[in-house]
């Protein structure tokens, strides 16, 4: 195997890492609306993910730059092409990370309540959109013979597209429920139980259509493996969730992440981002990738590095790992300063 065969593995990981982990966390978000009836629930939503969240994005920091440096080609199409969406996605980033760290800055109910939207808002638009960019790579897009996007924005608003959208959507909602459901106590837990099962059912419907879509026009004996462990995970993972079971129900729910998502890399490979136009304009591992020697270098570091991140951000779940409840929230009469959000 060649070392660009290996970055774009091992991208995928990295890609697969984020989703795995921020999914949760933009599920989170989202049932700030969904889940929560008063103001002290969704404090409690918020701090499940309050130690964590800061640490998931770094695994998209390290896929954007990973990709910049293994594959510059595909870095520079890819953010030129999807510059709007991707410019979205940064945006909803910063005020997401803005906002979990002012909204308990204040005890005005019209401050935190406006940080609380944002959250919400936030949380769904990138859960969305990173399911629309990924579709639209998968599919294919209008790339030219000097290797640049020539489409539009509205060309990136396919079916396709969007009802990839859609499943990342769900899918992280559904994940961000069983979450919830492992990491608190009380009433929001087993509510967030029966949310799960609805949200997993709807999951269930659009990600089969869209994986049996991908599978029938791009994929192979790999694919369709990846595509059974994902099918079959998610309806083990509502199973275990209807048993009560959420240990389980989140790694089964994560398990349908990974599947999912390296089947959409199975699918692709070897092209990194596949040409609507002409099949010879495709970017492809080869054509894409840096040299060889920077591709060793960058092998070495990440061999260095990436176990030492691995055994912090354990740790950090480890330490963080109790369940919290509406009990566990300072009223709102104590200072705001109180609450354990990070």
């Amino acid at each position: 195997m060649e070392l660009h065969d290996v970055w774009f593995v091992l991208i995928a990981v990295l890609w697969i890492g984020y989703f795995f982990l921020e999914g949760f966390d933009f599920g989170v978000g989202v049932l700030t609306r969904l889940l929560a009836r008063d103001r002290a629930e969704k404090r409690v939503l918020i701090n499940t993910i309050g130690p964590v969240w800061d640490g998931n994005e770094v695994w998209l920091l390290t896929a954007g730059g990973a990709t910049f440096a293994a594959f510059p080609e595909w870095y520079a199409t890819l953010f030129s092409g999807f510059y709007l969406p991707l410019l979205i996605i940064l945006v909803c980033l910063i005020v997401r990370g803005v906002a979990f760290e002012y909204r308990h800055k204040r005890s005005e109910e019209k401050w935190q309540r406006n940080w609380e939207t944002a959250i919400f808002w936030t949380s769904l638009l990138p859960a969305f959109l990173w399911g629309v960019a990924f579709g639209n790579i998968v599919r294919g897009v209008k790339i030219d013979q000097d290797m640049e996007y020539v489409g539009t924005f509205f060309d990136l608003l396919n079916p396709y597209a969007l009802l990839g959208g859609l499943v990342t959507l769900s899918l992280f909602t559904f994940h961000g429920t069983v979450f919830v459901g492992l990491k608190t106590v009380g009433d929001i837990r087993e509510r967030a139980r029966r949310l799960a099962l609805q949200v997993g059912t709807v999951t269930a419907a659009l990600a089969l259509v869209f994986l049996v879509w991908t599978q029938a026009d791009k994929g192979d004996a790999a694919s369709l493996a990846a595509v059974v462990v994902a099918v079959a995970a998610l309806v083990a993972a509502l199973a275990a969730t209807r048993a009560g079971r959420e240990g389980w129900a989140f790694t089964l729910s994560g398990l349908t992440i990974v599947a999912a998502v390296a089947m959409l890399f199975l699918t692709l490979f070897p092209n990194v981002m596949p040409s609507s136009l002409n099949a010879d304009w495709s970017l492809t591992v080869t054509n894409a990738s840096s040299s060889p020697y920077t591709l060793k270098i960058m092998t070495w570091c990440a061999g260095i590095a990436t176990p030492v991140v691995l055994l912090y951000q354990s740790w950090t779940y480890w330490v963080f790992r109790k369940r919290i409840g509406t009990q566990h929230i300072a009223s709102e009469t104590q200072p705001i300063t109180s609450e354990v959000a990070h």
